[in-house]
């Protein structure tokens, strides 16, 4: 079977699970949107992703579930009922062996835990072998350019030494973003780039991956994260448009990042300014791609 036929059926597969993650799903429903048996279906999965099946689908809903116990006040075990789990019980132990607290906890003190991020298989070999920008003519050119002050803050990092997004995932993981997005006291979504100079370490090139959270954050942070302090600062928000299909998200974010180094600073009284990271914050097809440039008047 060629890589390409296997992708196009965990494609599929990955579609159904996002569609009907909070319905019962069978083997049988996987097979017949992948197109293969249940057999070459589970073990097609399993190859690209490293999961099965069935540990994504639960990975889903205990993240879904999560996700409404930090942003509302329903009960625990409403939450566990509409999310597919029949129980109290049965919820709580699956929730705490997944993100090593209990539902009520999490929902009382709303630490920052790791949610699962369901990542198209689609979108990750697009990206892993680098789609020519120029060929593809799907994702609008217009970059918009808005300025975003900024209070002094914290920094929650996670360096890497990996000069590409795949080598960075193998030195550190990428449990990263689903850590920083399920902070609510984020000012924006998880991202990954540059840090100020005043924190890279001499001979890196001081990439991260991080997020932004106001001065008074004081909750724990995993083994290996770093927290600093951010002095104020003004930024220059690129945004991309949205487009059709998530599988363009590299050629979305390539078209971003070029208005960033062609856009004409000075023209505009800007220079480029140390104060803060660069915010590269990936690409959804609703909102488009999003770069944010710390600067200051010349």
């Amino acid at each position: 079977m060629e890589l390409s036929d296997k992708i196009k059926a965990v494609s599929n597969m990955q579609k159904y699970i996002d569609t009907h993650y909070d319905e019962e799903i069978s083997l049988e429903d996987l097979s017949r949107a992948a197109g293969y048996s249940k057999f070459h279906a589970e073990r097609i999965f399993k190859e690209l992703t490293g999961k099965t099946p069935f540990e994504v689908i639960r990975a889903i809903r205990l993240t879904k579930a999560a996700q409404t116990l930090r942003d509302s006040d329903d009960r625990v075990i409403d939450v566990a009922l509409e999310n597919g789990f029949d129980s109290h019980d049965g919820f709580t132990r699956a929730f705490t062996r997944q993100f090593h607290l209990t539902p009520r906890k999490y929902s009382r003190e709303t630490p920052a835990i790791q949610w699962f991020v369901h990542y198209p298989i689609e979108a990750y070999y697009a990206l892993k072998e680098g789609p020519q920008l120029m060929a593809n003519n799907k994702v609008s050119q217009i970059v918009t350019v808005s300025v975003v002050e900024r209070p002094a803050r914290k920094l929650i990092f996670l360096r890497y030494n990996a000069t590409d997004y795949f080598s960075a995932c193998e030195e550190v993981g990428c449990e990263w973003e689903g850590f920083f997005n399920s902070i609510p006291e984020k000012f924006d979504t998880a991202a990954g780039g540059r840090l100020p100079q005043f924190l890279t370490r001499p001979g890196t090139g001081g990439q991260a991956f991080f997020v932004e959270v106001p001065m008074e954050y004081d909750k724990p942070i995993p083994e290996g994260y770093e927290i600093a302090d951010l002095p104020a600062c003004t930024y220059l928000y690129f945004q991309g448009m949205p487009f059709d299909d998530q599988n363009d998200f590299p050629i979305a974010i390539g078209i971003v990042n070029e208005a960033v180094e062609s856009y004409p600073y000075a023209q505009y009284g800007w220079k480029r300014s140390d104060n803060g990271p660069v915010l590269g914050m990936g690409a959804e097809a609703e909102t488009g791609a999003r770069t944010a440039v710390p600067v200051e008047k010349m």
